[in-house]
């Protein structure tokens, strides 16, 4: 509390001009002095607490303000408006204090000097197995957290960006499920790159599996996930998905309760005949036709999670998909399907795949493609993510735009000058990876035989192309129930029984 400082009234500076107007006046009417309005603080000898404003109007201390109108507003209000005030009032300390925290950390005597950003394109490539998919994650290993990292490590962020991606405004052209590969990929970001060596000093700071193939100068307004123009993916299958399938397995189907199931081993002989199975001139016809159904702009709502799927936000345009002729790879047969979009809904390119496999498995029509675009919702099934990889982003149309303003003299953004690199890398670290865990592990095989001892939720991939009511989504039910009730059983497990089920496994 501010000591009391009794008369005269000298000691407060700002009070003593008025007190000598009051006296003058005193002096020259008299009694009339009497009637000036003098503050009150003068009277009781608290002069140092009485502060003016410039009007003249004592000032009010703020913190006295706030419990005052905490008070008047208890009075007479609702619980709801009560709350809502205590709201507002912990916004604005709130906002205060991050404003606090945002504040510039000072430097400190024998910091380095700070070295210029400049927005770049990073190129990279890498193989997703072990990794929880391209974007950071908290508790979790993800691409974007060991690149940024070593970003970090080789200087090519500062100390003072490196408690954050944001700082930097880093930013992915595509993101990648867990166990997803990229042989290209571009993140922009601001970086430092006064040192000539630093893509190798970033790759010394990654695994193996993850390597930085250069970087492009780009313009400030640069983002790589809204700049560009479209994503070309490439899906690697073993042709022995497409044989007809089991009868043991269809006869377990109609046999035991959809509860009771299980899905039955493979022997090493049925193995070893799935392994030397060669596909058909004929079906393999029809898978190139097939994936040819997706050229164009559809609606792909049935090729996504169900939540969140509108009819507005579920149209994309495919330019091309296509189907190379069989290779053979450690004695399976295998085919690389390739497919440029301008964007891709959460697993869509899975669920194509898985939808084609399925239809020339039980010899469906064509026509059923047509049916699902924007047609009654179902479960269409979604191939594993082993095979699946991003070949790279396109930027044609920001190449093409800046070329124009710049006379050329701007790099453009792409892969060519690293395709050789490019192509080594992916055939040590992508296919390789994907062949040796599908002979390890037959992925592809497990997949297909869940499909054939759970058969109802693709009921309507049959050869009529007819959809049966039982396998229409209805949000408000559980399918699992509904199948299980067609089956014959008690309760419902059955393999990808449901997208939300599928998603929080395999995201």
């Amino acid at each position: 509390m501010p000591e009391e400082v009794k008369q005269p009234v000298e000691t407060a500076p700002e009070i003593a001009p008025l007190a000598e107007q009051a006296h003058s006046a005193n002096e020259s009417a008299g009694d009339k002095a009497e009637d000036m309005p003098v503050p009150s603080d003068l009277d009781s000898g608290n002069v140092a607490s009485a502060e003016l404003a410039p009007s003249g109007e004592p000032l009010v201390d703020s913190k006295a303000k706030d419990e005052s109108e905490k008070k008047q507003y208890k009075r007479g209000q609702t619980c709801k408006d009560r709350r809502e005030f205590a709201a507002k009032k912990r916004r604005t300390r709130n906002m205060e204090q991050n404003d606090e925290s945002k504040a510039p950390r000072e430097r400190q005597e024998g910091d380095e000097p700070r070295k210029p950003k400049r927005r770049v394109a990073l190129l990279i490539g890498f193989c997703g197995t072990e990794y929880q998919g391209m974007q950071v994650n908290p508790n979790a290993r993800t691409i974007e957290g060991d690149l940024f990292k070593a970003l970090c490590e080789a200087g090519a962020v500062s100390v003072e960006n490196a408690e954050s991606q944001q700082k930097v405004q880093l930013q992915r052209a595509a993101r990648t499920d867990k166990g997803v590969h990229a042989a290209g990929q571009v993140v922009s970001l601001k970086m430092i790159i006064d040192d000539t060596d630093i893509v190798d000093k970033i790759n010394a700071h990654l695994a193996d599996q993850i390597r930085v193939w250069g970087f492009v100068r780009v313009i400030q307004s640069f983002n790589a996930k809204t700049v560009c123009d479209s994503r070309i993916y490439e899906y690697l299958l073993p042709t022995y998905v497409l044989m007809e399938p089991s009868t043991a397995n269809m006869e377990l189907a109609k046999s035991v309760p959809f509860d009771e199931r299980q899905v039955p081993e493979t022997s090493v002989e049925q193995m070893k005949a799935k392994r030397e199975y060669r596909v058909s001139e004929d079906k393999l016809q029809f898978v190139r036709d097939a994936f040819a159904k997706y050229k164009g702009t559809h609606d792909f709502r049935n090729f996504t999670v169900t939540r969140g799927c509108t009819d507005s936000n579920s149209k994309r345009h495919m330019h091309w998909f296509e189907v190379s002729d069989p290779m053979l790879i450690q004695g399976t047969e295998w085919l690389s399907l390739k497919v440029k979009g301008q964007s891709f809904m959460l697993h869509q390119i899975r669920k194509m795949v898985g939808l084609v496999i399925l239809m020339a498995r039980s010899g469906a029509p064509l026509e059923l493609i047509d049916t699902l675009f924007g047609g009654p919702r179902v479960n269409v099934p979604k191939a594993p993510s082993l095979g699946l990889l991003l070949e790279r982003p396109v930027f044609d149309g920001y190449n093409t735009r800046v070329e124009k303003q710049t006379q050329g003299s701007t790099t453009p953004v792409t892969f060519v000058p690293f395709q050789q690199k490019i192509d080594e890398f992916k055939q040590k670290y992508i296919y390789e990876a994907i062949f040796r865990t599908e002979l390890a592990e037959s992925v592809f095989d497990g997949w297909v035989k869940s499909a054939e001892v759970f058969p109802e939720q693709y009921a309507y991939i049959n050869k009529e192309g007819l959809i049966p009511e039982s396998t229409i989504v209805d949000p408000g039910t559980d399918r699992r129930l509904r199948f299980n009730s067609a089956a014959g059983g008690k309760n419902a497990a059955g393999a990808d029984s449901s997208d939300d089920e599928a998603d929080s496994k395999d995201n």
